[in-house]
């Protein structure tokens, strides 16, 4: 299978993750991968979470099993809510996003922002899609005879 580069489109096989305290805020975080997922044509092969974010990231059950599918190939990336649901910092969480990088996978955090867009960004890819179906915004025009 064909390692998408982070941020890019496609159907990837991807793990949710979510550590916090609370079962509303794992929730919260599970929604907020499932909508970054979902805006990269990702595909979520599965979700987990664990409720103590005290307990060492190894001994987690939840993140155990992501690491076993990771190691399995069932998905190549892990999607996790926030940088607290897995590292103390964003140095210990690009640590371990080196780590698992170098198991053939990804690691990402579900930003809260959007993503970014540009001015006339819909325009241009409507003017794409319309051009790769053949259809022309200046009506028929006349095609050259190849026969």
């Amino acid at each position: 299978m064909p390692n998408n580069p982070i941020g890019g489109l496609g159907h990837v096989p991807v793990a949710v993750y979510a550590c916090a305290p609370t079962a509303v805020a794992v929730r919260d975080g599970e929604r907020r991968c499932r909508h970054y997922a979902g805006a990269r044509h990702w595909h979520v092969a599965g979700a987990w979470s664990d409720l103590d974010p005290a307990v060492p990231l190894d001994e987690r059950p939840g993140w155990q099993a992501i690491a076993s599918a990771l190691s399995t190939g069932m998905i190549r990336g892990i999607i996790v809510g926030a940088f607290s649901h897995v590292a103390a910092d964003a140095a210990q969480f690009a640590g371990l996003g080196v780590l698992i990088r170098d198991r053939g996978g990804f690691l990402v955090h579900a930003a809260d922002t959007l993503p970014r867009r540009t001015p006339g960004e819909l325009q241009r890819r409507r003017d794409i899609t319309d051009a790769s179906s053949g259809w022309s915004p200046w009506g028929d025009t006349p095609q050259a005879d190849t026969s």
